[in-house]
Formats: structure tokens, C-alpha cells, sequence
């Protein structure tokens, strides 16, 4: 009875056998079934589902999206590939579109290429390339965090904006006047706002 609920589980979860998710950077055409991404998640516990299909779905999604920004840097062979997951994590856990963080290191440093020189992991141009990093997951962490406005210390620049207000204070339009056009076509190629939900493959 167990594993009877449990296939039941799966395959509300990923409408079984024919839902796939697709998506395209380029000319990299990357595919991934619902079902081998499921795989990866341990969701039984004692015979149990140890995720709801709210939770479950979430991972799928955070999977999807981290997959694309990995997939972006690496056709163009930019250093950060294999940072994705932690810059959707923490783009998501402060409040910001999941293509944020990524578009921003892609404008600011090609993607890792030409980070800032004078200091360690700072593929942002944070600080004016004054501070370093201990790794760029340190970068991507902080990054994420001033830009969500959860930093007392820069909250009043970020705070409670939009994606284009918050570039535009990252980058005011009198020092560099299309950053926040450009940061945002860059986010739009890496994938579609709702890349990995239920929404985008219906739309696929």
C-alpha cells in the first residue's frame, strides 16, 4: 500500500509518462525529465513521502533555473559555470528575480572572465573593486543579500524596488545610461522568469 501511494505521490507530481522540461540557450538545446530530476530527491523516509508535491516541486524548479545559468556560462565558457544553484538560491532567498545575480557578474566581468583584478572573487565589480571575497560564493551570498535590501547598511538603495529600479541603483543611468536594459537582456536570454514551473511547460 505503500509504494502504491507513493507512485501515486510521483506521478501527481510529475504527470507521468510525458511532461518534460525543456529550454533552449542558444544553440545548447538542454533536456531533462521531470522524472530523472525527481530521481535526485530522496522523497520517502520509513515508506513515507518525506516531501509534499508543493516542496517537491520547488526543488524541480530551483533545479530547472540553476541549470540554465549553468548552461548560459558554460556555452560561452565563463568562469562561474557551476555556480548556478548558488545564485538562484540566493537570488530567491533575498527576494530577487532567480536571474539577477547571474546577469549582473555576466555584464559586470563576462560571466567570471574579467573579474576584478585588485582584489579576490569579485566578479561584480562590488565595491568599485575594492573588496575581495573568500570565494565567489561569499560574492554571490553578499551580493544577493544588498541587493535584496536586507542589509541594514545599503537597504535604503535597494529596499522594496523592482528588478530595473533596483540595477538602476546598482548602476545609476548617469554613469553607465542602458545598464539596466542591458542587465536585463541578458536575464531574459538566460531563461524565461518562470522557467521549471508547472506555467512554463504548459507554455513549451
Amino acid at each position: 500500500m505503500k509504494n502504491k501511494n507513493l507512485i501515486r505521490f510521483v506521478q501527481s507530481l510529475v504527470l507521468l509518462p510525458v511532461i518534460t522540461t525543456s529550454f533552449s540557450m542558444g544553440s545548447v538545446q538542454k533536456t531533462e525529465t521531470a522524472t530523472n530530476l525527481l530521481a535526485k530527491i530522496n522523497i520517502e523516509t520509513d515508506g513515507a513521502p518525506a516531501l509534499n508535491q508543493a516542496a517537491a516541486t520547488e526543488v524541480l524548479t530551483k533545479e530547472a533555473r540553476a541549470r540554465a545559468v549553468d548552461a548560459y556560462f558554460k556555452e560561452r565558457d565563463m568562469p562561474l559555470a557551476g555556480t548556478g544553484m548558488a545564485m538562484v538560491t540566493e537570488a530567491e532567498k533575498n527576494g530577487l528575480d532567480w536571474r539577477l545575480v547571474a546577469a549582473i557578474a555576466v555584464r559586470e566581468s563576462t560571466g567570471g572572465k574579467f573579474a576584478c583584478k585588485r582584489v579576490d572573487n569579485n566578479p561584480f565589480g562590488w565595491g568599485s573593486c575594492k573588496i575581495g571575497f573568500k570565494s565567489n560564493e561569499h560574492a554571490i551570498a553578499t551580493i544577493a543579500r544588498n541587493l535584496g535590501g536586507n542589509n541594514p547598511n545599503t537597504a535604503y538603495h535597494y529596499e522594496d524596488k523592482d528588478t530595473k529600479a533596483i540595477l538602476q541603483a546598482y548602476n545609476p543611468p548617469s554613469i553607465v545610461p542602458r545598464y539596466a536594459d542591458q542587465v536585463i537582456a541578458i536575464m531574459n536570454s538566460i531563461g524565461p522568469i518562470n522557467l521549471g514551473t508547472m506555467n512554463s511547460l504548459a507554455q513549451s
